[in-house]
Parts: structure tokens; C-alpha cells; sequence
């Protein structure tokens, strides 16, 4: 009986392969992706391509709204405002109209304002017209007119609508009369346009920055390029699935904005300590004089259970971070939060199946036009071994200048101050601004910041007893009926301070003590003023979770209970320097004319919960980097110089190539813009110098230094709990 020899098809040389290749989980899906290479590019090809069919959309579809606190009390005003006085909220479209040449209601200020009215009455969106009114909306000396468009739909639409209306009303300017659309919405509408130009330029600045750094520490032009690619096709998956979710739940612009700038930065990471690990692995492998497929899929083997390992948990580490933000009862928190945790998690997914499948299939022409000094198979820096051997020898020196420094730095965060941002946001020649100034000057300085007061009409005497007497407040309109058939009125009064003033919250909270009890206070200054005392109060709790999800996840990961704490608290030295930096550059102003901008005299009120969470995310980012590589060298000696040596020799390159290009692309952000994106960009830059370089390079191998093999300890019981993970690759 003869036997004839079967033909193999050549996927199945590869799954006959595998059980050669030692592999933990993640090396085992490493190896899987190495043997489906048809399955998985399509599937991220139908990704990029189909989802990436509705990026392009993203800065039309995306709302511009959602800065308030959910169940406030001057969220509840608004909604009644809309609903029952003919949509004159918050939100509604305010136009200034001023005449150069005499009274604005005469000759061609009668016809412009003819033609704003036309304009707002032709938008559908657009609820009930208001002419100016003489004591109210025009002013004494007769040259400037307000027309109100009042809001026929939600804050965010209301946003879109100032959006579309405002160049054509800026249009119906002349010679002698101008016209300059404001309020809210045009606030939010001008300020995202010069944000959303501002992240682009400085995404535009910072590529060709990363690919110098990249190539530099690479020491190859095309092992450089893997993480932009890589960081592309994450983008324009997450950029259209935030325009599909937008269509279920609103989702902030700012969504996008943020995850283009925080998928950049992670997913360089990533990747580098991904391509650095797989270089090295291969040419370990070469040395062995392994079949050259088998060397492939083993170096793959490896890297993922290594590095891909560390990645996994630094991802994690950054999404739970992130989820805290979550708790902030605020649709504009909740939808940046998301759509970061979004872009992350698109970012993970391409760093643990693309780019094995993009190492493997190059192999070594990812060291293709290599400069001249690079050595693609080393793994073991020779300059961060012996800075580690310096930090062993001297750990009290080096460790007490770093924390000098920290400390220093951090001291003038107990004299910061926050509120909402102020006019100053907008470039002076925006609409909103101009026409903000405008009224402020015809009809006071708190114009521009009216309250508007919802009452049962039962009690209205009352209320404009109260608003009559107040000393904070200039004057006081009559009750305006309701358009419907509810018992409600509405007074409007007007403040003696400028909205951004403290001084409106002491107004603010002493109408709320006198005032009947259904009487409802809002108007835009004070949804800004109840959205800083929600952030005020969440954000304690905000960082209390941030850190016990962080410590506990470094728990899980090391099963080091000293380590995982130390690593987690050194966290907070490098945001506390941050934020004290940014109160001197942004409350004190100092370094304004350098960066471009007009001091406000605070920090915007977001920055405390919001840049802590993204700040102590990109921290652990390194910390988890770090101490996997410690643990690694632990596992395998037991000797706790070699862990912290080593891990500076193995990892101390990459966490500093990655802080430095994490610092290029935050600092970018510092350079163009208005305000807040030069915030975000100077506490994320200067967070990320500090603790790249001082926290993870300098402070935390001198924990390691200083605490031994107790840094490594873990009670029986613990690890009796605990699942066995490990980051020695057998």
C-alpha cells in the first residue's frame, strides 16, 4: 500500500510552526496575526476605510456646546427660557448693530437692521425675532441696536446656527453701519473655529518635529515612520466613529481635538518601545542561526509578551484615568473623556495586531535607510546603564536634587486660582469678541453677562423687590409674560461687574438666598458660574479615584504593593510642578508676550480634573514601562541592581525619545491658538519633561535604589489573590 504525499497550502506551514514558539497570551495572538495576514489587514482596512469614509465630517457633525452642569439650577432656567419665552436663553443669537453715523433705528441702520431681522426670521431654527427695544436693547444715545434671535433648538444646535448665520449677517455690514453677531453660542462657535485651527497648525508643526526625533532614535527612516502610520490609521478610525456615536449622543468637538493630540503622543510610544523590543529580539534570534520565519514569529513571541505586555497595561492604565473624568456631570467632560478613551483604544488595537503584522512582514527593511551610527539590534543602552550605575552609587544626591526641583516647581500651585474662561479666549477681530465689547460699552459692563431669572408669576413682586435692592446689580427690566400659557415670568438684570468678574458670584449667590424659592437664576455667566462649583466639587473625587484605580492596576500588573504605591505618588510631584508653572505663566502672566496671549488672571476652570487625569495617564504610561522592565530583570536574577539598572539600560532610551516627543508635540500647542489649547499645551509639555526625566529617569530608580528587595515584596496572601503575571519572556 503506497501513500501519496499531500500538497500544503502555505498558511498551514505557519500554524504547524506555532507550537515551536514559546508564547504567553499576548505572544500567542502576536504569532496567530503572523499567520492571518489576509484577515487581519482586511479587517483593519475595512476599519480605516469605512470608518474613515465619515471622518471628514467630523468638524461639521460634532457639537460645539455641552459647557454646563447637568441638573444645575441655571440649566433648568435656560430650559425654561426656551420653552416658555419664545427661546430668549442663554443661547439665543444676540446681533450688534452700530451706526457710525447717527442714530442706528434711522437711514441705512434702519435698513440693516431690516435685514438681520429677515436673516434670523428665515432660519428655522431660530425661534421669536426681537426688535431692539428703547431702555433695553438699544441704547441711550441711539447708536447701537441689539436684535434677538431667540433659541427654537438645544444648545449644541444653537451653536451650528451661529455657525451658519454669522458671516452672512457680518455681510450686511456698510460703510457706516456694522454688525457683529454674539452671545453664547457665537462664543462657542468662534472660539472652537480658533481652537480647531489651532490644533491643526500645531498638528501640522508637530509631525515633521516627531519624525526628526523618531528617526534619531530609531537611527532609520522607515522604523520611524511605523508609528505615524500607525498612529494615522488610529486616528481615522476613531475620528469616524465619533461622528457615528454623535449620532446616538452629542459629542464635543473638543472630543476630536483631544484625541488627535493624545493618539499621536500614545501611539509613538507604543510603537517605540514595540519596534525597539522586535529589532532586538530578531537580531537575537539571528545570532541563534534560526530558520528565518520561525526567528520572525519567535522575536514577534517576545516583543508582545514584553513589551506588548507593558503596552496593554499602560493602555488600560490610561483608560481607566481617563474613565474617572466621567464623573463630572458635564456632556462637554463626558464626551472629551470618551472620545480619548476612544482614540486609545483604536491605538491599542492597531499597536497589538498591526504593528506585529507590519514587523513581521518587513522584518529587517524596517532598518532600511539606517543613518550611519545606528545599531538596529541593540536593546541594551551602554549610556543608561551607566547612568543607572551612577544613580546606584549615589541614590541620595541625585534623588534629593530631582525632588528639590519638583518640590520648588510645584510650590506656587497654592495660590492658583480658577474660573470659566473670559472673552480673552477669542482673537480680538472674532465677531463674538467684537460684539461682546460693544455692548459692554453701550450698555454697561455687565451687559454682555444679563441674568435672567425664571419665577412662578405669584411671586414676581417679590423678585423685583429683591432685584430692585441688590447693590450688585445695575438695573433690572419688567417682567416679560410668557409666551405659552404657564404661570411663569421672566425678569432680566443686568450686573454692575463684567461676567468673568468674581464678584458676579457673590451677586450670584445672594440673589439665590433672596429670592423666593421658585425663582430659577441664570443667564450665560451663571451656567459657567455652576459648571466651575460642579468642577470644583468633582474634581477631589475625581483624583482620589484616578490614583486608587491607578495604584490598584500597578497592584495587579507588579504584585509589589510598596512599588506600585511609590510609583503611583510620584506621580503627583510632576502635575504638582506643572500646575504651579502654569499659575505662574497663565494667573500671574508671566511669559505672556513670549507665548501670544492676554492673561486672564486664572487658570481655566477644566484644567485641574481634566489635565490631571490626561497628565497622571501619560505618567503611568512611563511608570508601567519602567518597572515591567524592572520586574522583568527581578523575575529573572532576583538581585535588585540588576532590576534597576537594567531597566534603565533596556528602557531608559525609549522613555526618553518618547518624553521628548511627547514634549515637541504638547509644546506645539503652546505656540499657536487661543488660550486653553496653550494651557493644555504647557501643563501636558512641562508634566511630561518633568516626569519623563526627573520622576521616571531620575526619582523612581532611585525608590528602586533605596527600598531593595522590599520594592518587590508581596505578601502570601496577596499573591494568593492575585493572578501570576509575569514579563520574562521564556
Amino acid at each position: 500500500m503506497s501513500s501519496t504525499p499531500t500538497r500544503r497550502r502555505p498558511g498551514r506551514r505557519a500554524r504547524a510552526a506555532q507550537p515551536d514558539v514559546p508564547a504567553g497570551p499576548l505572544g500567542r495572538l502576536g504569532v496567530w496575526v503572523t499567520g492571518h495576514v489576509r484577515l487581519v489587514t482586511g479587517i483593519w482596512l475595512l476599519a480605516v476605510i469605512g470608518l474613515g469614509a465619515f471622518a471628514p465630517m467630523v468638524e461639521k457633525n460634532l457639537s460645539g456646546a455641552g459647557w454646563q452642569a447637568n441638573g444645575s439650577e441655571s440649566v433648568e432656567a435656560r430650559e425654561l427660557a426656551q420653552e416658555h419665552f419664545g427661546g430668549n436663553a442663554s443661547s439665543s443669537i444676540q446681533v450688534v448693530v452700530r451706526s457710525e453715523d447717527g442714530p442706528v433705528t434711522e437711514g441705512d441702520g434702519a435698513e440693516v437692521i431690516a435685514a438681520v431681522t429677515d436673516v434670523l426670521e428665515r432660519e428655522p431654527r431660530i425661534a421669536d425675532v426681537v426688535d431692539p427695544m428703547p431702555g433695553a436693547t438699544l441704547s441711550q444715545d441711539g447708536t447701537t441696536a441689539i436684535v434677538m434671535g431667540g433659541a427654537g433648538a438645544d444648545t449644541n444646535e444653537m451653536v451650528r446656527v451661529a455657525t451658519d448665520l454669522k458671516e452672512e449677517l457680518g455681510a450686511l455690514s456698510t460703510d457706516t453701519v456694522t454688525v457683529n453677531p454674539t452671545g453664547s453660542s457665537l462664543l462657542w462657535s468662534d472660539f472652537n473655529e480658533a481652537n480647531l485651527d489651532a490644533m491643526l497648525t500645531s498638528e501640522f508643526m508637530s509631525w515633521p518635529v516627531t519624525l526628526a526625533i523618531l528617526v534619531l532614535a530609531f537611527g532609520a527612516l522607515v522604523a520611524a515612520g511605523l508609528p505615524l502610520l500607525l498612529t494615522l490609521a488610529g486616528l481615522v478610525a476613531s475620528a469616524g466613529s465619533l461622528v457615528l456615536i454623535n449620532e446616538l449622543v452629542p459629542v464635543s468637538i473638543w472630543a476630536m481635538n483631544f484625541a488627535m493630540m493624545f493618539a499621536l503622543a500614545l501611539g509613538i510610544d507604543y510603537a517605540l518601545f514595540m519596534v525597539v523590543r522586535y529589532r532586538a529580539a530578531r537580531a537575537a534570534r539571528r545570532e541563534e542561526g534560526v530558520e528565518p520565519r520561525l526567528a520572525r514569529q519567535r522575536a514577534i513571541a517576545e516583543t508582545m509578551d514584553t513589551a506588548g505586555k507593558a503596552v496593554l497595561l499602560s493602555g488600560l492604565t490610561v483608560l481607566i484615568s481617563l474613565s474617572a473624568v466621567m464623573l463630572v456631570p458635564s456632556p462637554s467632560f463626558r464626551s472629551m473623556a470618551g472620545g480619548i478613551m476612544l482614540s486609545v483604544v483604536f491605538i491599542l488595537g492597531a499597536t497589538l495586531t498591526l504593528l506585529p503584522l507590519v514587523l513581521f512582514t518587513l522584518d529587517d527593511r524596517i532598518n532600511r535607510f539606517a543613518l550611519p551610527w545606528s545599531r538596529s539590534g541593540e536593546h541594551r543602552s551602554v549610556r543608561f546603564e551607566k547612568w543607572g550605575e551612577r544613580l546606584w552609587k549615589r541614590p541620595l544626591v541625585w534623588g534629593s536634587g530631582a525632588l528639590v526641583i519638583l518640590v520648588a516647581l510645584a510650590a506656587p500651585v497654592v495660590g492658583l486660582t480658577t474660573a470659566m474662561p473670559s472673552i480673552k479666549v477669542l482673537p480680538e477681530d472674532a465677531s463674538a469678541r467684537v460684539g461682546y465689547d460693544q455692548v459692554k460699552e453701550s450698555f454697561g459692563d455687565g451687559a454682555p453677562g444679563t441674568l435672567q431669572i425664571v419665577v412662578n408669576d405669584d411671586e414676581a413682586a417679590a423678585v423685583a423687590s429683591v432685584l430692585a435692592s441688590d447693590p450688585g446689580l445695575a438695573a433690572a427690566m419688567p417682567p416679560a409674560l410668557a409666551t405659552d400659557d404657564s404661570a411663569l415670568v421672566m425678569f432680566q438684570a443686568v450686573p454692575t461687574v463684567d461676567p468673568s468678574d468674581p464678584e458676579l458670584a457673590s451677586t450670584v449667590d445672594r440673589l439665590r438666598d433672596d429670592l423666593p424659592s421658585s425663582a430659577l437664576v441664570g443667564g450665560a455667566p451663571v451656567e459657567n458660574l455652576d459648571l466651575k462649583a460642579q468642577l470644583d466639587e468633582s474634581t477631589p473625587l475625581v483624583i482620589g479615584v484616578v490614583l486608587v484605580l491607578g495604584f490598584l492596576l500597578l497592584l495587579f500588573a507588579l504584585q509589589a504593593p510598596l512599588i506600585s504605591l511609590l510609583g503611583t505618588l510620584a506621580s503627583l510631584l510632576s502635575t504638582g510642578a506643572a500646575f504651579g508653572v502654569a499659575r505662574l505663566i497663565f494667573q500671574e502672566g508671566h511669559g505672556s508676550s513670549l507665548l501670544g496671549f492676554e492673561s486672564q488672571g486664572f487658570l481655566d476652570a477644566w484644567a485641574p480634573v481634566f489635565f490631571f487625569a490626561m497628565i497622571f495617564a501619560i505618567a503611568m504610561d512611563y511608570t508601567v514601562f519602567l518597572l515591567a522592565s524592572a520586574k522583568e530583570h527581578y523575575e529573572r536574577s532576583g538581585d535588585p541592581k540588576d532590576a534597576m539598572v537594567g531597566s534603565l539600560a533596556h528602557s531608559g532610551r525609549v522613555i526618553f525619545a518618547a518624553g521628548a516627543v511627547m514634549v515637541a508635540v504638547f509644546f506645539t500647542f503652546a505656540l499657536s491658538g487661543p488660550i486653553p489649547p496653550k494651557e493644555m499645551g504647557v501643563v501636558l509639555g512641562i508634566a511630561v519633561l518633568l516626569d519623563a526625566f526627573l520622576v521616571r529617569l531620575v526619582l523612581l530608580p532611585v525608590m528602586l535604589r533605596l527600598t531593595g528587595k522590599a520594592a518587590w515584596y508581596a505578601p502570601a496572601w496577596l499573591t494568593r489573590v492575585l493572578p501570576n503575571i509575569t514579563f520574562a519572556h521564556d
